[in-house]
């Protein structure tokens, strides 16, 4: 039994359509995860408030937090829980992010 051009053409538009409305999700996606900011000001002044240079902290913490929109739980330490902020370094290799 052969395939009719219509039910062909039919199958090709419907997979056009799936894959149209696959990227208009990831782009949704992609823009809400962009435009989730995080106050880096508090954020930075939590994770700098028991830092014995606070300034040089909150300098470095920012720049992170700028760059990589995340900074991580605590006073220290939980890195990894933002792997941009884990992963910046200084020219000289050593840790940029407090």
């Amino acid at each position: 039994m052969p395939i009719s051009k219509p039910f062909v053409a039919l199958v090709f538009l419907s997979m056009i359509l799936l894959v149209q409305a696959h990227e208009l999700v990831n782009e949704t996606d992609e823009t809400s995860l962009k435009s989730s900011k995080i106050n880096c000001g508090s954020a930075c002044k939590a994770r700098c408030r028991l830092s014995s240079r606070p300034n040089l902290c909150h300098r470095a913490c920012g720049t992170c937090c700028a760059r990589c929109s995340c900074v991580p739980p605590g006073t220290s330490g939980n890195q990894k829980v933002c792997p941009c902020y884990y992963n910046m370094t200084t020219q000289g290799g050593r840790r940029k992010c407090p």
